[in-house]
């Protein structure tokens, strides 16, 4: 290093050494970053051909606080230059400054780790099978406020601050705070509650019979769950909300229920028992039917004008559309058998009994009064 700049000093003169000295650090601090860039980019290619959850994190999370860890080493010996130069009172801060930087780095590649690690744990390409999105994000988000927390405190620490005295203040002033922030940390609390017992989670269909609240949970926040409702419009709940009303989850149906009342005319009642018959046997055949599951055919009530019969059965599927294309085929099978036993389904009708037939008295012309 002495014969470099004894070199420097040759060709630029001692006066502007330090500017010379100030220039090369920069430069080899963003050559030496950029180096580093490329460096990761070869090392993700690598990490993407293989299926572990964590080398892909790992390298990812590396790129921010490399990059910016050589760049802020050459800007700290750059300035540490220049204020030795000019003898500036600025020396004295390089030192904590530099300290700073490190725990800002190190909180950083946390971060992105933790961001990183929870993108892969939901991912069927990186894992075979996947976590909960709802449990993953819930531990992604307590641990980055842990890491951003202690990054804080250790910050004031560097600098002088008294740790202790601030967590006793804490200690203190939690009680007003408390008091001034109910809703929100009832909000906050009902959103912990939300994580633990998991009524739902992201990507499920949600509705409460004691709210108008129905459609597709898109985020479940620390204050508030955002649902999508089927006229796409967004919901936005506090999650206290769900601490006092009850929460259906269709989305963990394990079948979905076929129930109707089919009625055919009182003229085709003699007919009843084969139709029954054959509307069940076709049941039992039908591939989109759960055998498993109660299968109830039978002939129900004696109707103001028809005769009926109920179909009560689940389907395999639980998806919605899917469901109703079964339901449409079922319905229709049952409208060819009460056909094929040359019977109609009843509608509502009206018929007008008369005991016994009205006489006409014939009015010959001799009994009309003359006008």
């Amino acid at each position: 290093m002495q014969a470099v700049e004894n070199w420097l000093i040759k060709i630029t003169g001692e006066q502007y050494l330090w500017m010379v000295e100030v220039f090369l650090i920069v430069f080899a601090a963003l050559f030496l970053g950029y180096l580093v860039n490329k460096l990761i980019d070869f090392l993700e290619t690598h990490a993407a051909r293989s299926s572990t959850v964590w080398d892909d994190a790992l390298i990812e999370a590396c790129r921010g606080p490399a990059v910016w860890g050589i760049w802020i080493l050459g800007i700290n010996m750059a300035m540490s230059v220049a204020t030795r130069v000019a003898e500036s009172e600025l020396y004295e801060y390089v030192g904590p400054i530099n300290r700073v930087a490190i725990i800002f780095l190190c909180a950083l590649f946390l971060i992105n780790l933790i961001k990183r690690a929870e993108r892969n744990l939901v991912h069927p390409e990186y894992i075979s099978e996947p976590m909960d999105e709802t449990t993953v994000k819930a531990i992604g988000k307590l641990l980055r406020a842990t890491v951003i927390i202690s990054a804080l405190l250790i910050v004031m620490q560097v600098f002088g601050y008294s740790i202790s005295g601030l967590l006793a203040f804490g200690g203190i002033g939690g009680l007003a705070v408390g008091f001034a922030a109910q809703d929100l940390l009832a909000n906050f609390f009902g959103g912990l509650m939300l994580y633990l017992d998991r009524p739902f989670k992201v990507g499920d269909w949600v509705r409460s019979p004691d709210k108008e609240i129905e459609g597709t949970v898109e985020d479940i926040g620390w204050r508030l769950t955002r649902i999508r409702t089927f006229d796409k419009r967004p919901l936005y709940i506090p999650n206290s909300i769900f601490n006092s009303i009850s929460v259906e989850n269709p989305s963990r149906m394990l079948n979905r229920r076929i129930y109707e009342k089919i009625g055919i005319r009182y003229d085709d009642i003699s007919k009843m028992e084969m139709i029954v018959d054959d509307v069940r046997n076709m049941l039992k055949e039908h591939p989109e039917i759960d055998q498993n599951q109660t299968l109830i055919v039978n002939f129900n009530t004696f109707a103001a004008s028809s005769v009926d019969f109920f179909v009560y059965t689940f389907t395999k599927t639980t998806n919605w559309v899917r469901f109703h294309e079964i339901k449409q085929d079922v319905l229709l099978k049952i409208s060819n058998i009460i056909d094929q036993h040359d019977s109609e389904i009843a509608f509502p009708t009206s018929t007008l009994h008369v005991p016994d037939p009205i006489e006409m008295a014939q009015m010959s012309d001799a009994n009309v009064p003359a006008g």
